[in-house]
């Protein structure tokens, strides 16, 4: 009976470390890393890989997903999903070769609505130009119109 009890007390203190999560909202974690912080929206977390060894695993990790973006910025690579994920991005940072902090997002209602926002005022911002430039066009056209009349009538 000790026995047991010892054997059940050491599986339930490493059995949750040999479980490690392989994926976070579906988006995948590489298997190395290191969890700095967890959250229910945000997963950061260390890997030994450099840059370009991580974005090799996320490339082939992520190339049966469609609506999958790789973004190269200056100083980090940006995986975004335009799709129906649950998860929003993946940012991986260029770093030192010692190691980089990988962070993953969860899509969120504030970024959709303000990207929604964004659209609907840059059309309404579009449309007012093109009103303002088809006004003073009309203007200008008819004022033009009638210096021509004005002049034929006089002639």
């Amino acid at each position: 009976m000790k026995n047991i009890a010892t054997f059940l007390l050491a599986f339930c203190l490493f059995y949750p470390l040999s479980t490690d999560a392989k994926d976070f909202l579906g988006a995948p974690i590489i298997p190395e890393g290191m969890a700095i912080q967890k959250a229910d929206a945000r997963l950061e977390f260390k890997t030994q890989l450099s840059h370009d060894e991580a974005v090799t695993f996320y490339r082939e990790a992520l190339k049966g997903f469609q609506d999958i973006k790789f973004r190269k910025w200056e100083d980090a690579t940006y995986i975004e999903d335009h799709g129906k994920l649950d998860w929003h991005s993946i940012t991986i940072p260029k770093g030192d070769q010692g190691g980089i902090t990988v962070v993953i997002v969860k899509d969120n209602w504030t970024w959709i609505m303000g990207t929604l926002l964004l659209r609907y005022v840059g059309v309404f911002a579009v449309l007012l130009t093109l009103f303002l430039g088809m006004a003073l066009s009309g203007r200008i056209i008819s004022r033009s119109v009638k210096k021509i009349e004005a002049r034929k009538t006089t002639s």
